[in-house]
């Protein structure tokens, strides 16, 4: 990691210097004539793009203000995501008044959400109508359709590399991280389409808690690393039951061995683990594959035992691991104060609890040797505005977000890991690492063992190809799974004629393949075929009126300045 991050650091230069390039716009008295130029050339390249698909991009990058204007006040909107953890809430709220107090005409107010997929839905929303946030807190698959058809989102490369306001800029009013700050392998899952369009905010993978009593009780011992055999194989032995049809290990009427919750995860990582095909960083599709077919052969298998179930069948999984029903619980680290027979989150009653020692392992391996974990946690975008000032002021409040006191504090409430060197090795963050353990709060040990999880394997995470249409693949991904769980309850038989349908429904349902073939390109490769003949008329004419206006404006500016 170490080693990474000095290469990442030695060429900074390198790419300072090409994010300066994109922005450097012509200069002295023959800026009047190139900006003409420009604008005649920008325009009739806008006239002929619509006549061709409207499936396609605006990729203009955002100019930077020369100078923030202070003299103005700006209002803002920030998005986030957060369940019933009032702490979280609380720290957004202490950031944003922080961050107020140090820029008083800024004023930011906060939306808050319980699920990513409603801010999804709400953004896809508010885009057609121009209304979408300032800041949000995001993934890059959900950014990848955001930017389908418009510049909606702002790339960041050359806010980056700003002297005055990038990170780490001499104007910026708190302490920014530098670029070689942000953790290289957090800061390049925002990058996709040749630019960065979001920052990441935290980081978390998935860990597998486990009701270590249990397993012992059964007769084994945890390896050193997890695989899917041993899992598989403890799960089916914790399913034996006694004549009166409680089982034997905890002596319940309900045990689910092993509860995954997302599998939509659970599938991409088997693959990934297996070197089985996912999809291309093109956006074509390789998931309807012999591998996964066999993933789903064995999955089956250990449904028919009832060693296996999902979250969305079930329920979640800390809710059986705490009450003694669940032995493998998989969920993410940044769930981890849920987790545990002394979690100071549950959704269970107190009385329900079973006391057991709970070990925070990685998630199942094929081979050992070479771990495979995904790596997960929300980012943070800026949608572009007509004004570049509103733009920059929420560029600046996306920055405070990267400071210390915000990224420390955050990560203490689960099991994030904050996503700039300069937060982890700070001593705040160096000493709560250290306390694991003292408490059942802030230094709940099962919290402080999952994000030590996450930063012990940064150079085993990976992450999967972003493009308009990931979604839906990942989507799929999991819903095989589900389906696959469901029918096997449901005695139904999963057999050859079953992996062909459930192919071919799940390239349907989430339109994988427009052409019809499962080895096709995603939906992210779509053409939307031309605009209708009206639309190409009525839109030429306004492009053509604005191109006289701004002729005129340029002309009249360069006569002006000619006189003079």
């Amino acid at each position: 990691m170490k080693k990474r991050r000095a290469e990442y650091k030695a060429n900074r230069h390198s790419r300072i210097e090409m994010f300066k390039e994109r922005l450097r716009v012509p200069a002295g008295r023959n800026a009047g004539k190139a900006a003409v130029g420009f604008l005649a050339l920008t325009m009739t390249a806008g006239l002929l793009t619509l006549t061709g698909c409207h499936g396609s991009r605006d990729t203009s990058e955002f100019q930077i203000p020369e100078a923030f204007d202070e003299s103005r006040d700006y209002e803002i909107t920030f998005w986030a995501k957060n369940d019933t953890n009032k702490t979280q809430t609380n720290i957004y709220e202490k950031a944003i008044s922080d961050f107020q107090e140090l820029y008083p005409n800024i004023t930011v107010n906060l939306r808050l959400y319980t699920d990513y997929g409603k801010i999804y839905n709400d953004v896809i929303t508010n885009i057609s109508t121009n209304t979408t946030p300032n800041v949000c807190i995001t993934y890059p698959d959900h950014i990848a359709t955001y930017l389908t058809g418009s510049n909606s989102v702002v790339p960041l490369d050359g806010l980056f590399a700003d002297e005055k306001y990038g990170l780490g800029g001499s104007e910026v009013r708190f302490d920014s991280p530098t670029l070689e700050e942000m953790i290289p392998q957090f800061l390049e899952e925002c990058s996709f389409d040749g630019s960065h369009y979001a920052v990441p905010y935290m980081r978390s993978t998935e860990a597998c808690y486990i009701n270590k009593t249990y397993v012992e009780k059964l007769g084994y011992t945890l390896p050193e690393t997890l695989t899917w055999d041993f899992v598989w194989e403890v799960a089916d032995a914790a399913t034996e039951k006694n004549e009166d049809g409680t089982f034997k290990i905890n002596g319940q009427e309900v045990m689910i061995p092993f509860i995954y919750k997302s599998t939509d995860n659970m599938m991409i990582q088997m693959l990934r683990q297996k070197n089985g095909g996912y999809s291309t960083e093109e956006g074509d599709i390789l998931i309807f594959n012999d591998t996964t077919k066999e993933l789903l052969y064995t999955i089956a298998d250990h449904v028919k035992k009832g060693a296996f179930s999902t979250f969305k069948i079930s329920s979640y999984p800390a809710n059986f691991l705490n009450a003694g029903q669940c032995i493998f619980a998989i969920d993410s680290t940044a769930g981890a104060t849920w987790m545990g027979s002394h979690a100071p989150l549950s959704d269970i009653s107190e009385e329900n609890f079973v006391d057991f020692e709970t070990a925070v392992m990685a998630i199942p391996q094929f081979d050992p040797e070479n771990p495979q974990m995904i790596s997960q946690g929300p980012s943070v975008c800026v949608f572009n505005k007509s004004d570049p000032q509103e733009v920059l002021a929420s560029w600046l409040f996306t920055q405070y977000l990267l400071t210390n006191d915000v990224q420390i504090a955050y990560s203490q409430t689960e099991g994030y890991v904050p996503v700039t060197s300069k937060a982890q090795e700070s001593p705040d963050y160096q000493d709560y690492l250290s306390r694991c353990g003292e408490d059942y709060g802030t230094y709940y040990d099962v919290k402080i063992k999952a994000a030590q999880l996450l930063l012990d394997n940064v150079d085993h995470t990976f992450v999967t190809p972003v493009f308009n249409g990931s979604t839906s693949l990942r989507d799929a991904a999991g819903q095989m799974i589900e389906n696959v769980t469901k029918s096997i309850r449901r005695k139904q038989t999963v057999d050859e004629a079953y992996m062909e349908s459930l192919y071919s429904d799940m390239t349907s349902l989430y339109r994988l393949d427009q052409s019809g073939d499962t080895g096709g390109a995603a939906a992210g490769k779509r053409d939307l075929g031309p605009l209708p003949r009206t639309s190409v008329v009525l839109l030429s004419v306004l492009a053509g009126a604005w191109v006289l206006m701004g002729l005129y404006v340029i002309f009249r500016r360069i006569h002006t300045s000619g006189g003079r």
